[in-house]
């Protein structure tokens, strides 16, 4: 694969710091080839970026690029954890949105995360995933996504 941190630079992506937990658990995980991602908030310097149910205080496109950051945040974990160069594939996402009722665009929303990855890992960064509608989210939050991605 192309260096990634090339590609991050040329993208214009700047990682951050991994994000601290909010509770009991790590940022991310390695078990043998595979590092799990806890899953990250919309957090920019230590706050949410947003709150708020999407489809009420929060539109779809505003969450669509909360979930962009929240995929910058699941790239910050995995550079912290072993280094983004080690990346092999993005295997699969889980990605939450904290829903209004009657609210149905969970899918273009974690799009941001989703296209995030394409643009960094190219073909590598296609991956499964699911988008689920909840209630509500930590920090009321209105995005959350996890990620499992395979290392060298």
């Amino acid at each position: 694969m192309a260096d990634v941190h090339a590609r991050l630079a040329e993208l214009g992506i700047e990682i951050p710091p991994v994000v601290p937990p909010v509770a009991a658990y790590v940022p991310a995980v390695q078990t043998g080839s595979h590092v799990y991602v806890s899953g990250q908030l919309p957090m920019v310097n230590g706050a949410l970026a947003a709150t708020g149910l999407v489809g009420a205080e929060v539109t779809a496109e505003q969450a669509k690029d909360l979930a962009r950051r929240c995929g910058i945040n699941i790239l910050a974990a995995v550079e912290a954890l072993v280094g983004l160069s080690r990346v092999v594939r993005v295997v699969k996402i889980v990605g939450f949105v904290a829903s209004a009722p009657g609210f149905t665009g969970q899918p273009g929303v974690i799009n941001g995360a989703s296209e995030l990855f394409g643009e960094v890992f190219g073909k590598a960064g296609q991956h499964a995933r699911s988008a689920v509608g909840v209630p509500a989210l930590p920090l009321n939050a209105p995005v959350e996504i996890e990620a499992i991605v395979e290392v060298s």
